[in-house]
């Protein structure tokens, strides 16, 4: 997968991971995929639902130990 741009919330609580992705693709082009790192384990469902209420689709979700891995593909 190649992914166009990665932003690293680690640390930060909601709402801040999905302002800091929804910032990140709103400089993005149609199609691009966005990874978003984060160690906040609301991320996972936050993530789902940002997704179902933008259009942006959520591509894939990982838990590796501690954190949370999401790709956004823009709209």
């Amino acid at each position: 997968m190649d992914i166009d741009k990665e932003i690293d919330t680690r640390g930060l609580n909601c709402p801040l991971p999905i302002l800091k992705a929804k910032k990140a693709l709103a400089d993005m082009q149609s199609g691009q995929l966005l990874k978003v790192v984060s160690t906040d384990s609301g991320s996972v469902r936050d993530f789902q639902a940002f997704s179902r209420q933008t259009g942006n689709e959520l591509v894939e979700q990982q838990t590796v130990g501690a954190e949370y891995m999401h790709v956004l593909r823009r709209r």
